[in-house]
C-alpha cells in the first residue's frame, strides 16, 4: 500500500503564509527596485520585510531576538532617512541574525559571523531545497504526477511542437509567427534577475534552517601556547625598549613641536607613519592575545604583568601618536571620508588593546574578548551608517579653506549631494573670486541633479528633501546662473576650455 506523509494542518498554513509573504515581497521589489534611484522607498521595503520576519518567526519571544529586531528596525529607519551601502549591509546583518536566532542561541561573535556567511552562501539553494522537501511530502503512488503530465504538460508541449512544424511547412502561419511581438529579453532578464535575487534574500529569513558548523570551523582551544616566564620577561623587556625609542621620538617631534632634522617636513613625518604604526600596534596586540593566556604561569607572574601593562600603555601612546600624525596631515592637506574612517579605526584599535589587557587581568575568556571587540566594531559601523561622513568632510574643508590652493574642489564634487550645503556656503566665504565662482558652478550642478532625483518617487529621500529645502532657503534671492554655464565645467568647477590637465583642480595636486 502506498505510504504518504501526513502534514499537520498548522504546518501547511504556516508554509502557505510564508509563501504569501514571499510573493508580496517579490511584488514590492519589482515595484520599488526596478529603476531604483536611491530613494527612501528602500527603507519602506525593509520595514515590510522585517514585519514579515518578526510575525513568522519565534525570535521575538527571546531577549536576543527582540534586540535583533530592534537593531534591524533602527537600520531600516536609517535607510528611510538616507539610504546607503553600509546601512544596507547592517540591515542585512541584523535581519539575518533575527532569522538565525530562531534556531540558535547567540554564543560567540566569531561563530555568529561564520553562521551568517553560511546563511548567505546557502541562500541561492534554499528555495530549491525547500521545493524538493515539499515534493517529498506528496503521495508516493505517482497519481498526482501523472495527472499533471496528462492535463498540463502533454497538451501544451504537444501543441507547441505541432505549431512549430506547421509554421515551418506553411508560409502563412510562419509569417504570423514572424510578425508576432515576442517578449523583449533585454527587459525580461533584468526583471528575472531582480526577482531571483530578492527571493534568495527573503526566503531564508522567512524559513530559516539550522546552520551546522563542523569542528574545523570552530576556534581551536589549544591555539594558545604557554611561553616560559623567563622568555616572556625577556620578550616584553625587548619590546618595551624598542617601542620606547619610537614613542620618545614622537613625544619630541609630534607632541612638543621640536624642530625636525633638515630635509624632513612635519607632513612627511606624519604621513609616513600614520598607517604603519597602526599595523605595529595590531601585531603587538596579536602577540599579547596568543602568547599570554589567562591562568598561565606567565600571566600570573607579577613582573610579566607589570611589563605587559607598560607594553599596552606604550601601544596606546603609539596609536595616539598615529592619530596625531593623521590630524597633522589633514591640517596640511584636507579631510576625506577615508581619513575619517582611519581615525575611527585607530580609536577601535586603542579600545581593542585596552580590552586585551583587561581580559588578561580579569581572567576573561577569548569569547568575551571577541564579543566585546565585535560590539565596538558594530557600534562604530552603525555610527558611520547614521552620520554622513562625506558632508562632515566637505564642511570641514570649506570651513578651513584659506585660498584656492588649499581646497580640493574635485573631491568635493565627487561627494555628490553631501557637499551641496558646504559648496553653497563657499559661494559667500572669504576666499578669492575664482574659487567662489567655481563653487557656485559646482553647487548649481549638484543642486540640479538633486532636484531631478527628488522629483521621482524612487529617488526621493528624507535627507535629500531636507538638503534641497535648505539650499533653496540659502539661495533665495541669489542669481540663478553662476556666470558661464555650469554644465560646461570640469570637476573643479573651472570652465572646460581653461581646465588644466594633470592637476585637475584649483592648482592643487592630490596628496
Amino acid at each position: 500500500m502506498p505510504i504518504s506523509r501526513a502534514v499537520p494542518q498548522s504546518a501547511r498554513f504556516r508554509f502557505l503564509a510564508k509563501l504569501a509573504m514571499a510573493a508580496i515581497l517579490l511584488a514590492l521589489s519589482e515595484v520599488v527596485f526596478f529603476g531604483y534611484r536611491g530613494g527612501s522607498v528602500m527603507g519602506g521595503f525593509a520595514l515590510v520585510w522585517l514585519l514579515f520576519v518578526a510575525v513568522s518567526q519565534s525570535a521575538r519571544r527571546s531577549r536576543a531576538g527582540r534586540i535583533g529586531i530592534g537593531a534591524a528596525f533602527s537600520y531600516a529607519l536609517v535607510l528611510i532617512l538616507d539610504p546607503g551601502v553600509l546601512a544596507v549591509l547592517l540591515f542585512l546583518t541584523a535581519i539575518g541574525s533575527v532569522a538565525l536566532l530562531t534556531r540558535h542561541d547567540f554564543d560567540h561573535a566569531g561563530y555568529w559571523f561564520v553562521r551568517l556567511c553560511i546563511l548567505a552562501a546557502m541562500a541561492p539553494f534554499r528555495v530549491a531545497i525547500d521545493l524538493a522537501h515539499a515534493m517529498r511530502l506528496l503521495p508516493r503512488d505517482g497519481t498526482r504526477t501523472r495527472s499533471i503530465v496528462l492535463h498540463v504538460a502533454m497538451p501544451f508541449a504537444g501543441g507547441a511542437i505541432f505549431l512549430l512544424l506547421f509554421a515551418s511547412a506553411n508560409p502563412v502561419i510562419g509569417d504570423v509567427f514572424a510578425a508576432a511581438a515576442m517578449p523583449d529579453l533585454e527587459l525580461f532578464v533584468p526583471h528575472a534577475v531582480l526577482l531571483l535575487v530578492t527571493l534568495c534574500l527573503v526566503w531564508p529569513s522567512l524559513r530559516p534552517r539550522t546552520v551546522r558548523m563542523s569542528e574545523r570551523m570552530r576556534l581551536s582551544r589549544g591555539a594558545a601556547f604557554d611561553m616560559p616566564v623567563t622568555a616572556m620577561l625577556l620578550t616584553l623587556g625587548v619590546f618595551n625598549a624598542v617601542f620606547m625609542v619610537e614613542n620618545t621620538l614622537d613625544l619630541v617631534f609630534l607632541w612638543s613641536g621640536a624642530a625636525l632634522p633638515a630635509g624632513v617636513t612635519l607632513a612627511d613625518y606624519a604621513h609616513r607613519g600614520a598607517y604603519t604604526l597602526i599595523l605595529t600596534a595590531l601585531l603587538a596586540g596579536g602577540f599579547v592575545l596568543f602568547a599570554l593566556r589567562p591562568g598561565s604561569p606567565a600571566a600570573a607572574n607579577g613582573g610579566v604583568r607589570a611589563l605587559l601593562l607598560a607594553f599596552v600603555a606604550q601601544n596606546i601612546l603609539l596609536v595616539a601618536s598615529s592619530m596625531l600624525r593623521l590630524v597633522d596631515y589633514i591640517a596640511a592637506y584636507s579631510l576625506t571620508v577615508m581619513r575619517i574612517a582611519a581615525l575611527a579605526w585607530m580609536i577601535s584599535v586603542a579600545i581593542g588593546l585596552v580590552l586585551i589587557c583587561w581580559r588578561l587581568m580579569a581572567g576573561r575568556s577569548a569569547g568575551w574578548l571577541i564579543n566585546a571587540n565585535a560590539l565596538v566594531l558594530m557600534g562604530m559601523l552603525s555610527l558611520f551608517g547614521i552620520v554622513d561622513a562625506g558632508a562632515f568632510a566637505a564642511a570641514w574643508n570649506v570651513r578651513h579653506a584659506r585660498n584656492e590652493n588649499t581646497l580640493d574642489l574635485c573631491y568635493l564634487e565627487s561627494l555628490g549631494t553631501s557637499s551641496l550645503i558646504p559648496l553653497i556656503q563657499l559661494r559667500n566665504a572669504p576666499v578669492d573670486l575664482v574659487t567662489r565662482d567655481r563653487a557656485a558652478a559646482l553647487s548649481e550642478r549638484i543642486r540640479a541633479d538633486l532636484r531631478a532625483s527628488q522629483s521621482h518617487w524612487q529617488g526621493w529621500s528624507v535627507t535629500g528633501a531636507r538638503r534641497l529645502e535648505k539650499s533653496d532657503r540659502m539661495l533665495r534671492g541669489a542669481p540663478k546662473s553662476p556666470g558661464p554655464r555650469w554644465d560646461g565645467r570640469a570637476c573643479d568647477g573651472a570652465p572646460i576650455a581653461s581646465a588644466t590637465r594633470g592637476e585637475g583642480l584649483t592648482g592643487v595636486k592630490k596628496p
